[in-house]
């Protein structure tokens, strides 16, 4: 296991470029909102692990900067022509001498005790992933000190980080594995219980709310 404290790194996009396939889930007025209730929820989370000493946020949206930071991330600036891989590379340079966990700020469902869990199943091994409700993608990718994070997110980004050698890490973490791409992914993430950002806004679209 790791001797020191885990550094969390998450990139979030634009917002008017963030989740796509996810438009329609809520009304329109409501997508960015969305989007950022999300991060919120994650991060969250991710700080209330015992396990996770710090966070870093690397995001050039005004928005997150202003509400991630509040919930005690750091920024890290982004550039939005370099891509996720790039970010979270850009993000872990910055992490120092400290294990660096990588994820997606889209986990509303997450619980803290799971990725206390699955940080833990990373045991001695240098470099691990968890793959996504779907099998196909990843929703956390993890390094030991001194070794490459070396992420490789994307489609079919599960097959191309156990291409590069990391461990796959399972367990029942269906809080962790839960990103939330489509309508369909909001409703699963719903069931297993949504973090209070995003059930509210949730709650108000579905209700008609402001």
């Amino acid at each position: 296991m790791a001797e020191t404290g885990w550094v969390a790194v998450m990139p979030v996009k634009r917002l008017a470029m963030a989740k796509t396939r996810l438009r329609g889930a809520v009304r329109a007025a409501d997508h960015d909102r969305l989007v950022l209730a999300m991060a919120r929820d994650t991060l969250t989370a991710v700080l209330a692990c015992p396990l996770v000493h710090h966070a870093l946020v690397v995001t050039d949206e005004p928005a997150a900067v202003a509400a991630l930071t509040d919930l005690g991330a750091q920024r890290v600036p982004d550039h939005p022509d370099v891509g996720l891989n790039a970010a979270l590379m850009r993000g872990a340079a910055l992490a120092g001498p400290a294990p660096v966990v990588a994820l997606t700020a889209d986990l509303p469902a997450l619980r803290p005790n799971e990725l206390a869990a699955a940080l833990t199943a990373l045991s001695h091994r240098p470099r691990g992933y968890v793959p996504d409700a779907m099998g196909t993608g990843t929703a956390m990718l993890a390094a030991q000190v001194g070794v490459e994070l070396d992420p490789r997110f994307g489609p079919g980004s599960a097959r191309a980080h156990a291409a590069s050698g990391a461990i796959r890490l399972d367990g029942d973490w269906p809080s962790l594995r839960q990103d939330v791409d489509t309508a369909a992914d909001l409703a699963a993430a719903t069931l297993l219980g949504l973090g209070p950002y995003t059930a509210e806004l949730v709650g108000a679209a579905r209700y008609g709310g402001a």
